[in-house]
């Protein structure tokens, strides 16, 4: 469980707005949905299934976090889902039972992690795991299994021929990708760009659908590898776009312009977007990294070289490393420099560590003998990094500090007092690896100050995600 955060107002009203513009039409049939796995996706598609009518049981492996939600605890920070939660308890039921979640369900979501294997595929032995767990099933079974985890092309097929050889012929099979930015999963649920339906059985696409009915959604219907390819698609493309803007920002750096203004141009072509065109220090979390990865292994697995996409790696790797050399321009040797890292998380308005920036900088930092304190709203540990301290404040861990690195574009940051904070830093330098600052206001206040691609002077560009 995540300790108590505050959520601003407008994320607050975003997700409220979204949920209240939700209305079931006249022929609209609640369901009985169940969801495998009661992690990040696993749980926003049970709670929002929930608020859209149905009546939701959630499994998990997990007794600690069974137990947890049935004494109305949320174990992740999503802004909105607790209240959500609680508002819908009467239609949600957490279990360990699968015969529990199976008596009760016709619809079965599977939403169980498919981390990177050591190869850089996707590791599919929950998936699978849960595919052999429905061998006791009997010839009868006639539930719809819907898949919402990220799987490779291919894994339908694979999971139809488990389901045959079982004599589950009664068992359908739906592709059902989900796109939930973290932090705004609410909002993107209940009001998405697309819903993607991928089924053999036209029956079954339309069962899957009609949950959705609430939502009045576009729906996209197409084969199942199609709608597992949209889903790596998709995300391979956002990364593809922050990794571009990435490289102009260090062409910027080397040429004297500034790449806030620059992405502010490409993005007032509608066909180009201002979404994702945000310089920083890259992109991490549960989805971006994986899924690119997975894409480009099952692309080589197939016999083709994804050049683009091993690129696309390679830069945000890089980008993460390009802000020590920004620190050691500014103070020289780091062994014994105090450095702040402002914000652990992968990106605001979520506690997911998943191959966070911070990760990588502190673990580099202390290789370099540096002395690393870290400071996030939400986030009070960096498990995996030995050596960090953990300061209560942001304050706190600027004091004493020789420099202070932007890394997570929290609106805490933006809103410190950066003009009176400057005289308790042992050395007022700044790098904003999320152009999150005013570098006019910046060096005013008298700091030595350097962000991504960023001339001083000229404000601060658009925000979007990062993923």
């Amino acid at each position: 469980m995540t300790e108590p955060h505050a959520m601003p107002d407008d994320e607050t009203s975003a997700t409220a707005e979204a949920v209240a513009a939700v209305e079931a039409p006249p022929s609209f049939t609640p369901a009985r949905v169940g969801v495998i796995g009661a992690g990040y996706v696993g749980l926003v598609t049970g709670v929002c299934m929930a608020a859209l009518g149905h009546q939701v049981t959630l499994r998990d492996i997990d007794a600690r976090k069974v137990a947890a939600l049935n004494d109305g605890q949320v174990p992740i920070y999503e802004p909105g889902l607790d209240d959500l939660m609680a508002e819908h308890a009467q239609r949600l039921t957490y279990t360990l039972s699968l015969e529990r979640l199976l008596d009760r369900s016709d619809i079965v979501f599977i939403a169980v992690d498919t981390p990177p294997s050591y190869s850089g595929d996707a590791d599919l032995s929950r998936v699978m795991g849960f595919v052999e767990e429905l061998a006791n099933l009997g010839p009868e079974a006639r539930q719809i299994l819907v898949m919402k985890s990220t799987v490779p092309v291919g894994t339908g097929r694979r999971v139809r021929q488990m389901l045959e050889a079982r004599g589950l012929h009664g068992v359908g099979y739906v592709s059902n990708p989900e796109f939930l930015k973290e932090g705004d999963a609410i909002a993107d649920f209940m009001n998405p760009d697309r819903v993607v339906i991928g089924a053999s059985d036209p029956e079954h696409a339309d069962r899957v659908a009609g949950l959705y009915e609430p939502l009045q959604a576009k729906i996209l219907r197409t084969s199942v590898p199609t709608a597992e390819m949209v889903k790596y698609a998709s995300n391979a493309f956002l990364a593809t776009k922050i990794s571009f803007i990435n490289e102009i920002a260090n062409v910027c750096e080397e040429v004297g312009a500034d790449v806030a203004v620059v992405a502010d141009g490409m993005g007032m072509d509608s066909r180009i977007g201002r979404a994702f065109l945000k310089a920083g220090i890259g992109f991490g979390g549960s989805c971006f990294p994986k899924d690119v990865t997975a894409l480009k292994q099952l692309a080589g697995n197939s016999g083709y070289h994804f050049q683009l996409l091993t690129s696309v790696i390679e830069v945000n790797e890089l980008q993460k490393r390009r802000v020590i050399g920004k620190l050691k321009k500014h103070l020289g040797d780091l062994r014994g420099a105090r450095i702040a890292l402002l914000g652990l998380a992968f990106k605001p308005g979520t506690d997911d560590m998943r191959e966070a920036a911070s990760l990588v900088l502190a673990g580099r930092l202390i290789a370099e003998g540096a002395q690393v304190v870290g400071w996030d709203p939400v986030v009070k540990s960096l498990d995996g990094v030995s050596g960090v301290q953990i300061a209560a404040t942001a304050e706190q861990a600027l004091q004493g500090a020789d420099a202070a690195v932007v890394v997570t574009e929290w609106p805490e940051v933006s809103a410190l007092e950066w003009t009176r904070l400057s005289g308790a830093m042992n050395r007022a330098v700044v790098i904003d690896g999320r152009n999150a600052l005013d570098p006019e206001l910046m060096a005013v206040a008298g700091y030595t100050y350097e962000g991504i691609g960023r001339l001083p002077g000229l404000g601060i560009g658009g925000e979007q995600d990062q993923g």
